[in-house]
């Protein structure tokens, strides 16, 4: 349902842009996002973005990660990267119509080197 792309590896201060597509129809309102994993801690909410175009952004993130959505692909612009951004993170979307769903992409990597 969900496929994600890009990921890697950056140095400090460094920039990536995660992708992720959302394959079939989806209905109503939703919202696409990301949530991210470090080892040893809980997957936690990096970034959300509503069918409408409402955005919450983590405060751990805000003012460097950028959410944009097209349709259904959501995107993760994420710029002066820091060591403690290493983490898995996953790709998300939640819809409501015309029943509660949730679905996960594979998850990828991304490790910034200090």
């Amino acid at each position: 349902h969900l496929v994600q792309s890009g990921g890697g590896l950056v140095q400090t201060g460094g920039s990536l842009r995660l992708s992720c597509a959302a394959s079939g129809t989806i209905f109503g309102v939703n919202y696409m996002g990301w949530y991210r994993q470090a080892p040893g801690k809980q997957r936690e909410m990096v970034a959300r973005i509503s069918s409408s175009g409402y955005t919450v952004t983590a405060d751990s993130v805000k003012g460097r990660f950028t959410i944009s959505r097209d349709k259904n692909t959501v995107n993760l612009q994420m710029n002066s990267l820091k060591p403690e951004d290493t983490a898995v993170y996953y790709c998300n979307l939640e819809q409501f119509q015309p029943i509660y769903e949730t679905y996960w992409g594979q998850g990828t990597q991304v490790t910034v080197s200090s």
